[in-house]
């Protein structure tokens, strides 16, 4: 007697006999890759890219509170920082560099907390000008696709492996900046475009992410005082935890407390490291 047919757990919405682990960056379908059109980070449904929903009106006013209101932890990273920012410039003798930056020799002695705090200090007005930029530019884009809860984990898991790498290689000098977490989403997008890059879009998204990340890297060849290892670490941690989230659908039950996990997993490993060495 014949077995009952049963779709396969994950299953294209529109074609439920084909197993599938992608899914739409916009509404979360699972989709096949018949069904798959090709987005600027990822792929998206038919239905998400019809004619329809491309011409859809927003009134202009809207669109920054929209914005704002879909990406909260882009727009509060950017929020802390500059208020930090300016604690720091305004208020200097509260010394909150020395309190709260980056110092290997104080990390050694147990104060592992200064991995966390020095990412959200800077050394200078063009080093916060071009962190904040960056994480204005692609943040959006990582925590509209995962979720703002997914994205946090990231920014901080980047931030930690930056800082581990700055501990177990760098100059001993104190270090700030939130370069090793802004390294991080560099990494995400990295990986998550690298399953586009065989199509004409994706190959220019990844050229294009490929081109600003050498330039980045290559900095600290040409300006002083660059803590290229934090950029280092935060770049392979985000690749790390971007390349295992790929292999997970985007929505579904648990599956941004299974993003979640994989990130605190990365960020906990690398301050293990820094706690044992």
């Amino acid at each position: 007697m014949d077995q009952p047919w049963a779709a396969p757990p994950y299953a294209c919405y529109r074609h439920p006999d084909r197993p599938t682990r992608l899914a739409c960056s916009e509404c979360g379908r699972l989709i096949c890759v018949e069904c798959s059109r090709d987005a600027v980070v990822g792929q998206k449904c038919p239905e998400c890219t019809t004619p329809e929903q491309r011409t859809r009106v927003i009134p202009v006013r809207s669109v920054g509170h929209l914005d704002r209101r879909a990406t909260p932890v882009t727009w509060a990273l950017i929020g802390v920082n500059t208020l930090l920012f300016a604690v720091q410039e305004f208020f200097p003798r509260l010394r909150i560099t020395a309190r709260a930056a980056h110092w290997p020799a104080l990390v050694d002695q147990g104060e592992w907390w200064r991995l966390f705090t020095a990412m959200f200090l800077h050394g200078g007005v063009l080093h916060i000008i071009f962190n904040m930029y960056v994480l204005w530019l692609f943040g959006p884009v990582l925590e509209r696709r995962f979720g703002s809860p997914s994205y946090a984990s990231l920014y901080l898991a980047g931030g930690v492996a930056g800082g581990m790498f700055y501990q177990m290689f760098g100059s001993g000098a104190p270090a700030v900046g939130a370069s090793g977490a802004i390294f991080g989403l560099f990494g995400a997008l990295l990986a998550a475009s690298y399953r586009q890059r065989h199509t004409r879009a994706g190959a220019a998204v990844f050229g294009q992410l490929g081109v600003l990340l050498a330039i980045n890297l290559a900095l600290p060849l040409f300006v002083p005082r660059i803590a290229w290892q934090a950029h280092l670490g935060g770049l392979v941690a985000g690749i790390l935890i971007a390349a295992a989230w790929d292999r997970m659908p985007v929505a579904g039950r648990g599956a941004a407390a299974r993003r979640i996990a994989i990130a605190l997993f990365i960020g906990g490993a690398a301050l293990l490291v820094v706690l044992l060495a």
